[in-house]
Protein backbone atom coordinates (compact mmCIF):
# COMPACT_ATOMS: atom_id res chain seq x y z
CA UNK A 1 0.00 0.00 0.00
CA UNK A 2 1.14 3.41 -0.70
CA UNK A 3 1.67 5.42 2.41
CA UNK A 4 1.86 8.54 0.48
CA UNK A 5 -2.29 8.61 0.26
CA UNK A 6 -2.71 9.27 3.66
CA UNK A 7 -0.58 13.15 3.71
CA UNK A 8 -3.32 14.50 1.57
CA UNK A 9 -7.16 13.17 0.64
CA UNK A 10 -8.01 9.84 2.38
CA UNK A 11 -8.33 6.86 -0.44
CA UNK A 12 -11.37 5.38 1.50
CA UNK A 13 -14.20 6.75 3.51
CA UNK A 14 -13.73 6.74 7.22
CA UNK A 15 -16.41 5.45 9.81
CA UNK A 16 -16.37 6.90 13.84
CA UNK A 17 -16.29 3.64 15.55
CA UNK A 18 -16.66 3.50 19.57
CA UNK A 19 -18.60 6.77 20.01
CA UNK A 20 -19.36 5.28 23.44
CA UNK A 21 -15.87 6.31 24.73
CA UNK A 22 -15.58 10.11 23.86
CA UNK A 23 -17.62 11.02 27.41
CA UNK A 24 -14.82 8.97 29.11
CA UNK A 25 -11.80 10.37 27.45
CA UNK A 26 -10.13 11.26 30.86
CA UNK A 27 -10.17 7.38 31.69
CA UNK A 28 -8.94 5.93 28.50
CA UNK A 29 -5.56 6.42 27.41
CA UNK A 30 -5.91 4.92 23.46
CA UNK A 31 -8.85 3.90 21.69
CA UNK A 32 -9.32 3.08 17.96
CA UNK A 33 -11.53 6.28 16.90
CA UNK A 34 -12.32 5.89 12.75
CA UNK A 35 -11.55 3.04 10.72
CA UNK A 36 -11.39 2.49 7.09
CA UNK A 37 -10.87 -0.66 4.73
CA UNK A 38 -7.37 0.48 4.47
CA UNK A 39 -6.84 1.35 8.29
CA UNK A 40 -7.65 3.15 11.13
CA UNK A 41 -6.80 6.00 13.35
CA UNK A 42 -5.77 5.29 17.12
CA UNK A 43 -6.37 8.37 19.59
CA UNK A 44 -3.15 8.12 21.86
CA UNK A 45 -1.56 10.72 24.11
CA UNK A 46 1.65 9.12 23.11
CA UNK A 47 1.80 8.38 19.26
CA UNK A 48 4.70 5.96 18.19
CA UNK A 49 6.93 6.94 15.44
CA UNK A 50 6.01 6.86 11.81
CA UNK A 51 7.40 3.98 10.73
CA UNK A 52 6.42 1.87 13.45
CA UNK A 53 4.96 -1.79 13.17
CA UNK A 54 2.50 -2.76 15.32
CA UNK A 55 0.01 -5.61 16.39
CA UNK A 56 -3.75 -4.83 16.39
CA UNK A 57 -6.46 -5.94 18.75
CA UNK A 58 -9.15 -3.96 19.35
CA UNK A 59 -13.03 -4.57 19.36
CA UNK A 60 -16.05 -2.66 17.91
CA UNK A 61 -20.00 -3.00 19.07
CA UNK A 62 -22.08 -4.82 16.30
CA UNK A 63 -24.59 -6.86 16.99
CA UNK A 64 -22.40 -7.51 20.13
CA UNK A 65 -18.70 -7.43 20.36
CA UNK A 66 -16.26 -8.42 18.08
CA UNK A 67 -12.66 -7.97 17.74
CA UNK A 68 -10.50 -7.47 14.93
CA UNK A 69 -6.71 -8.49 14.90
CA UNK A 70 -3.74 -8.03 12.71
CA UNK A 71 -0.77 -5.90 11.38
CA UNK A 72 -0.26 -2.34 10.83
CA UNK A 73 1.90 0.14 10.27
CA UNK A 74 2.10 3.65 11.57
CA UNK A 75 2.03 6.43 8.74
CA UNK A 76 1.12 9.54 10.36
CA UNK A 77 0.98 11.11 13.72
CA UNK A 78 -0.44 13.84 15.35
CA UNK A 79 1.10 15.33 18.04
CA UNK A 80 -0.38 16.43 21.28
CA UNK A 81 -0.97 19.87 21.90
CA UNK A 82 -2.52 20.80 19.03
CA UNK A 83 -6.68 21.62 17.63
CA UNK A 84 -7.12 17.95 17.16
CA UNK A 85 -7.09 14.68 19.37
CA UNK A 86 -3.30 13.31 19.29
CA UNK A 87 -3.03 9.60 17.94
CA UNK A 88 -1.86 8.19 14.73
CA UNK A 89 -3.04 6.65 11.59
CA UNK A 90 -2.20 2.99 11.03
CA UNK A 91 -2.40 1.24 8.05
CA UNK A 92 -3.59 -2.33 7.77
CA UNK A 93 -1.08 -4.53 6.34
CA UNK A 94 -2.50 -7.67 7.27
CA UNK A 95 -5.67 -8.47 8.91
CA UNK A 96 -7.12 -12.37 10.18
CA UNK A 97 -9.43 -13.47 7.84
CA UNK A 98 -12.28 -13.23 10.53
CA UNK A 99 -11.00 -9.93 10.93
CA UNK A 100 -11.16 -9.15 7.14
CA UNK A 101 -15.09 -10.24 7.17
CA UNK A 102 -16.03 -8.11 10.40
CA UNK A 103 -14.25 -5.05 8.81
CA UNK A 104 -15.83 -5.42 5.52
CA UNK A 105 -19.61 -6.42 7.12
CA UNK A 106 -18.73 -3.51 9.86
CA UNK A 107 -18.43 -0.96 6.55
CA UNK A 108 -21.56 -2.38 4.79
CA UNK A 109 -23.66 -2.30 7.63
CA UNK A 110 -22.77 1.15 8.44
CA UNK A 111 -22.55 2.68 4.92
CA UNK A 112 -26.17 0.70 3.73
Amino acid sequence: MDERQFGGQRKDKRLTINMEFRGVDQFIVEYVQNISKSGAFIKSAEPLPVGTRVHLRFTVIMDELETLEGEGKVVRVVEPGGATPPGMGVVFTQLTTHSEKLLAKLLTRENG
